[in-house]
């Protein structure tokens, strides 16, 4: 493929933000790092049509909710993570309470922690969230529902977690 130069200044630009994200979604960096590598490639294949478009970080994003669900439709099992990463490129983590909240996320199913993450940290609507992952806006309910009631059980004070419909 020939170099373009909008997709490498896009790439460096946005990659570190794809990463975190990534990271979000997979709750492992190294998951993480192969959803951006796996969806760059797709978006670097789209890049002649996206770069005349607003936000190719949203194309970008769209696919690593998808391609993230789509290894867990073919897997069909979960797989725990181990610590999070040392902060060389992600957020920190300070507070114990914070330190469980992420080992209760990487412990939901990925669907949905596919939920949560795409409402709680990239605020989408339901009826994105549905859009974004190819189901339906009552799943997405029913998801975020059970991913809170999961966490809730988790954290010992789980009254403190605190969700709603959209």
């Amino acid at each position: 493929m020939d170099e373009d130069p909008q997709f490498a200044e896009f790439v460096a630009e946005r990659g570190n933000a794809l990463l975190r994200y990534g990271y979000v979604l997979t709750g492992n960096p190294h998951d993480a790092a192969d959803l951006v590598q796996e969806s760059l490639l797709k978006v670097r294949a789209a890049w002649p049509r996206l770069r005349r478009k607003d936000n190719p970080e949203s194309y970008a994003r769209t696919t690593m909710a998808r391609l993230h669900l789509a290894a867990w439709r073919r897997l069909r099992r979960e797989r725990l993570t181990g610590e999070p990463p040392d902060g060389a490129h992600h957020d920190t983590l300070p507070s114990g309470d914070e330190q469980d909240m992420w080992q209760a996320l990487a412990g939901l199913p990925r669907k949905q922690r596919a939920v949560l993450v795409l409402r709680y940290y990239e605020q989408l609507s339901d009826a994105e969230i549905a859009d974004v992952l190819g189901i339906s806006r009552g799943t997405v309910r029913s998801q975020a529902s059970r991913a809170l009631g999961k966490l809730r059980s988790a954290m010992p004070d789980g009254d403190k977690i605190r969700g709603g419909s959209r």
